[in-house]
């Protein structure tokens, strides 16, 4: 019988200090200063399974975006408080489509660790990658201990931010229901334009 140590996910530590390691070793804490209204970073990213890479914009014009930043460290070592939140993301995806939002999740791994991410975790949700942690950087999502730090936009179809949420130790990802709130608002505001 294995012994779970209680801050891992896994006992396997292989690949974990790896080059993306050592460039979000040091502790940066969240600073993405849009506020609502204001048009958010366009970005192109590969994704697993995919044959192109999804465009933001692209995606954000057909429908509301949700843009899951999420932290994981290798296919072997996933953040205690992100991979939860990403079960119960999936267990709610349809819930999302229902209400006609788009959800796209970006981890930091590679193409190989997150295609076994996905597999493992059975993510019905597309799984974007980006090692060299360009669009974290650009949505100014922080940094720890060898990983960007999660975060959760959502992008109206405009390619205005209509909420967002940040990490913090009370809080690391948005409660699922204020992210159904914000979405409900969302489309209200949207029905009383129509």
């Amino acid at each position: 019988m294995a012994v779970q140590l209680p801050f891992f996910t896994s006992t396997n530590f292989s690949g974990l200090f790896n080059e993306r390691f050592w460039q979000n070793a040091w502790p940066l804490p969240p600073q993405n200063q849009l506020q609502r209204g204001a048009v958010v970073p366009d970005w192109e990213l590969p994704g697993v399974g995919l044959t192109v890479p999804v465009r933001f914009s692209t995606v954000w014009q057909e429908q509301p975006l949700l843009l899951v930043f999420t932290r994981i460290f290798t296919e072997h070592q996933y953040c205690p408080l992100c991979y939860p939140y990403l079960k119960a993301l999936n267990e709610h995806y349809e819930t999302f489509q229902g209400k006609g939002v788009a959800v796209l999740v970006i981890t930091s791994t590679d193409a190989q660790q997150s295609q076994k991410v996905k597999d493992d975790m059975g993510l019905k949700m597309p799984l974007l990658y980006d090692p060299s942690c360009q669009v974290f950087r650009k949505y100014r999502t922080g940094q720890a201990l060898g990983a960007p730090l999660p975060a959760q936009f959502l992008i109206d179809q405009e390619g205005k931010l209509r909420y967002k949420h940040l990490f913090s130790f009370l809080e690391p990802n948005a409660p699922l229901e204020r992210l159904f709130q914000e979405i409900d608002a969302l489309r209200a505001t949207v029905a009383i334009a129509a």
